[in-house]
């Protein structure tokens, strides 16, 4: 079995007795391709059938394809994914803490995107005057005034496009978990946790299919968000 899915014995037998988890999506693939798995197997796991593993994500069907279609080490690895998607969307959704380099600077990842007629933004920023505040800046090793001064600079930029396209802006107050950029039925989800921040997540691109539970509940939880936020813009 090691030798097939190409890990040492000692490391296979780790993980059959409990002592190491698989954790990484391409492990996975490593494992279902050295087994040879069916792909009912495969959709277990969240992994694409065998038939299209080298699909890289182009001319799908999402009806058929796991709503995982691609899973990207950092978000500058997505980067020219996201801007494609965002560029041609009709809803754009961001989950973010301060957004400065999504949406906040003339150079963000979106803000060429954003400013654009017949396209739907809103915007889901960390509320700056939230106790959690203090929290999310102590765990990236930030003062918590250079925090709330950048979620500001954000909302008043995001303030300059509401004549240019349809943009909502809101706050959200609980500890940030989620970092979310959704373009219509697309979805480019990463994590917050501490010592990190988004952008340095791995990032998953999800597609919307007819019973993935990741695509679906997210939405949900952001429309939840939205349901009991600040609009600011």
């Amino acid at each position: 079995m090691a030798g097939a899915i190409g890990m040492t014995q000692a490391r296979v037998s780790e993980i059959m007795r409990d002592r190491r988890e698989v954790a990484r999506l391409d492990v996975y693939e490593r494992i279902a391709d050295g087994l040879a798995m069916p792909d009912d197997a495969r959709r277990l796991l969240g992994l694409a059938p065998a038939r299209g593993l080298r699909a890289g994500g182009a001319g799908f069907d999402l009806a058929v394809y796991p709503e995982v279609v691609r899973v990207y080490e950092t978000q500058a690895a997505a980067r020219d994914e996201i801007q494609r998607h965002a560029r041609t969307a009709s809803e754009l959704d961001v989950l973010a803490v301060r957004g400065l380099g999504l949406i906040g600077l003339n150079d963000s990842l979106l803000r060429g995107d954003l400013a654009r007629s017949g396209v739907r933004v809103r915007v889901l920023l960390l509320d700056p005057d939230a106790p959690v505040v203090e929290q999310r800046a102590a765990e990236i090793g930030e003062a918590s005034m250079s925090l709330a001064a950048g979620i500001r600079l954000s909302g008043e930029r995001l303030r300059e496009l509401a004549g240019v396209c349809d943009v909502q802006v809101y706050r959200y107050a609980m500890l940030p978990t989620w970092r979310l950029i959704r373009a219509d039925d697309v979805m480019f989800v990463s994590a917050f946790d501490a010592g990190w921040e988004g952008h340095e997540s791995a990032t998953y691109k999800v597609g919307s299919t007819p019973n993935g539970p990741f695509f679906r509940g997210h939405r949900r939880m952001v429309e939840a968000m939205i349901a009991g936020a600040q609009r600011t813009v």
